[in-house]
């Protein structure tokens, strides 16, 4: 049974450093048609059970700490009776949201999620937040960017535990390396290829932004 690439658009707040803004995230539901991993469960977990249906959820996978990345989690969490996982580097952030409830497990670099006959494989790309992570799904040509790369440049690094050369470092050794073709599935926003982004590192640089 093939694995399929689904999107939820869910929006919110994201709150940081005593400021809040309004966003729309991706929520990426890889999976086929008896279970399925889930990808930041941003803002609305009732959004997110419809879209899994009856399906078996294998992991819920948390890209970083950021609020409108993880705010769904433990509600979703319960109902599905699966897995949340965050890097480790990115706690802090989580405490923030969900003090009472530690994640499942730590994620770490090279972590391995199966579901179906596909195999995610977690890439640190810290920069956006010290626990950045991406998942790289070769057999499915694509790459779950979170926060780290985007259509047009890298994350926001202008706040509280980011960094931009950090973010740079990460997206040329982790990302740029992929092949051409992949698509780029990011946090917000539309989908890239690593082909479409990979001529304007320098300028990204440049502009230091």
């Amino acid at each position: 049974m093939s694995v399929r690439i689904e999107n939820v658009v869910t929006s919110g707040t994201f709150s940081l450093d005593g400021g809040t803004w309004d966003v729309d995230n991706n929520v990426w539901l890889v999976g086929d048609d008896d279970e399925v991993l889930v990808i930041d469960p941003a803002h609305d977990a009732e959004a997110i059970r419809a879209a899994v249906g009856d399906r078996r959820v294998t992991a819920i996978v948390c890209t970083h700490g950021h609020d409108d990345h993880i705010g769904a989690a433990r509600d979703l969490a319960e109902t599905a009776k699966a897995p949340v996982w965050l890097h480790p580097a990115d706690r802090m952030l989580w405490d923030v949201v969900h003090p009472d409830a530690a994640p499942d497990a730590d994620l770490a670099d090279g972590q391995e999620f199966a579901v179906g006959d596909v195999t995610l494989t977690a890439v640190h790309t810290p920069g956006h937040s010290p626990g950045g992570v991406c998942l790289s799904a070769p057999a499915l040509g694509a790459v779950f960017s979170g926060d780290t790369l985007f259509a047009g440049g890298p994350g926001a690094t202008g706040r509280s535990f980011s960094d931009f050369p950090t973010i740079i470092d990460s997206i040329r050794d982790r990302l740029l390396t992929l092949p051409p073709e992949t698509v780029v599935h990011t946090g917000h926003g539309d989908t890239t290829t690593i082909g479409a982004e990979r001529p304007h590192l320098q300028e990204w640089v440049d502009r230091g932004h």
